[in-house]
């Protein structure tokens, strides 16, 4: 089962565009996303390709660029942009009424 914890309003992370955020003992990137129903995505705080943490990265264009070799994501659906087929893990998050960042992590 997994717990719910509500980490930061959604004003906070749409101004930084994305932010690592400590849940359960596990480092979750927050990351805000226009196009999403509540415009914001989670993903593990790690590059699949050598676990760097992807909060060093840049972020442009809807485009995640990790810091260390360059991997590129695209943060709406966590696919591999350069390379394709390498992915980011997703982790279930939710806006709540009160306008409150919520994540689920197993």
């Amino acid at each position: 089962m997994a717990d719910e914890v509500a980490v930061l309003p959604l004003a906070a992370l749409r101004e930084r565009a994305m932010t690592a955020v400590m849940v359960d003992g596990r480092r979750v990137l927050l990351v805000a996303v226009d196009d999403a129903a509540d415009g914001v995505r989670a993903y593990d705080n790690r590059c699949p390709h050598r676990a760097w943490p992807l909060e060093r990265g840049t972020l442009a264009d809807g485009v995640l660029t990790c810091a260390n070799h360059r991997y590129a994501f695209d943060v709406a659906t966590g696919r591999g942009v350069d390379p394709a087929g390498c992915d980011l893990v997703p982790i279930p998050c939710r806006v709540d009424d009160d306008g409150t960042v919520t994540v689920s992590v197993p």
